[in-house]
């Protein structure tokens, strides 16, 4: 789960890292009055959306004056930005931060992050800061600095005084980056982050230290522990399909091509995707449908899969185990008659079955007279069929219009 930046900073202002004043805005007149709150003579006005690259897509406005803050306020609500990370789609801007400006001297980079392969949490710091760390780590590699962290006695103090001389921070400002650095770290921990970044990392031109972006990611999985950030949650900004599957209980997450899928288990459902891929089509999804599917839940999966007309034909590659091929089977048929009537499927469903219940499970979707639907007898054949099929309705398709 993802929060906007104010509500970050929030949350870091609790654990004691300094950040900037400031206060959220929903309208032009909420940005001018605390505007007006915060009587600074530099104010940031910030859209707030759940994508990095704001500035670069006009998104922050460094303004002077009240009528300043409220022209860059009714500008920036409602604007759609295009970022890299948005897509072209964009996300609109619903809420604004109005934020006192800094006096900056320098810009870095600063984070914790979950490093699965090491399985520790690990500290990242960089010079250069500003700047995505993707590019930062392309272009150089060496500007990058990691701390890995020993959970059994969590972060050391000469792991930050290491990190802070390797930024090459100046010894006035030592102490309160890091005080940053802890207060960072147990934010982490205590809210069961996956992510904790602040980008940029500045030192004022007296030598303090701050948080002047943050962005917080939570483990979604930990989320009943933490009630407190489920009230955070911003629906607007997170994707429909995600977010209706979640409460069904599937494991979904939106890829943006037209050949959907439903699986059982992670490893099948990425290697169906790399499948997909493979033999030139894009995948619309990654759908996990767990261990404990019913055919409700499946009639469900299929539901989502064909919401907004996205998914062009659907892939199903079930490996039998706890999850059983004939309740799949079930599941199929109750989905072809909640959404066409049980005659056929909207677009071509290809289904690959095998494990527990197999020949049950293959013996009732031969049976069903769905149309529309058909039999693969490997993954692979599976994925290469489902792929000619999206692209031979695309190329139909892209002819009508011609």
């Amino acid at each position: 789960m993802n929060v906007h930046e104010y509500q970050s900073k929030q949350i870091l202002a609790s654990f004691g890292v300094k950040v900037p004043m400031g206060f959220p805005a929903f309208t032009a007149e909420e940005a001018v009055a605390a505007a007006e709150e915060l009587n600074a003579p530099v104010t940031v006005v910030k859209a707030q959306i759940h994508a990095g690259g704001r500035g670069k897509a006009g998104g922050v406005k460094v303004v002077k004056g009240l009528d300043a803050v409220r022209e860059a306020a009714q500008e920036l609500l409602g604007k759609t930005l295009v970022t890299k990370q948005t897509g072209p789609q964009g996300k609109v801007v619903h809420r604004l931060l109005i934020e006192a400006g800094a006096s900056i001297e320098k810009e870095y980079y600063l984070s914790f992050v979950l490093d699965r392969k090491l399985g520790r949490v690990v500290m990242i710091g960089s010079a250069s800061g500003g700047m995505e760390i993707e590019q930062v780590a392309k272009i150089n590699p060496q500007a990058i600095v990691k701390e890995v962290i020993d959970p059994a006695v969590g972060l050391l103090p000469f792991q930050c005084t290491r990190m802070a001389f390797a930024l090459h921070l100046a010894p006035k400002s030592i102490k309160a980056a890091k005080k940053l650095m802890n207060g960072l770290y147990r934010a982490f921990c205590a809210k069961d982050c996956t992510l904790a970044e602040i980008n940029p990392m500045v030192v004022t031109t007296d030598g303090d230290v701050m948080a002047l972006d943050a962005k917080l990611n939570f483990d979604d999985s930990a989320l009943f522990r933490h009630p407190e950030l489920e009230k955070l949650r911003d629906a607007g900004e997170e994707d429909a399909k995600e977010r209706e599957a979640a409460k069904a209980g599937l494991n979904y997450v939106s890829l943006g091509g037209d050949v959907a899928c439903m699986v059982n288990g992670a490893g099948l459902a990425m290697a169906t995707v790399d499948m997909i891929k493979y033999y030139g089509g894009e995948p619309a999804n990654f759908l996990d449908v767990g261990g404990d599917s019913t055919p409700e839940k499946i009639a469900t999966a299929f539901r989502i899969m064909l919401e907004g007309g996205q998914a062009q034909g659907i892939f199903v590659n079930i490996f039998g185990g706890i999850n059983k091929c004939d309740v799949v089977a079930e599941g199929i048929v109750k989905a072809a008659q909640e959404v066409a009537g049980g005659n056929a499927m909207p677009v071509p469903v290809v289904v690959r079955l095998e494990g527990t219940n197999v020949e049950r499970g293959r013996e009732i979707l031969t049976h069903a007279g769905v149309g529309n639907l058909y039999m693969a007898k490997t993954m692979e054949g599976g994925a290469e069929q489902i792929v000619s099929m999206v692209k031979k309705t695309n190329e139909v398709c892209e002819e009508q219009i011609a």
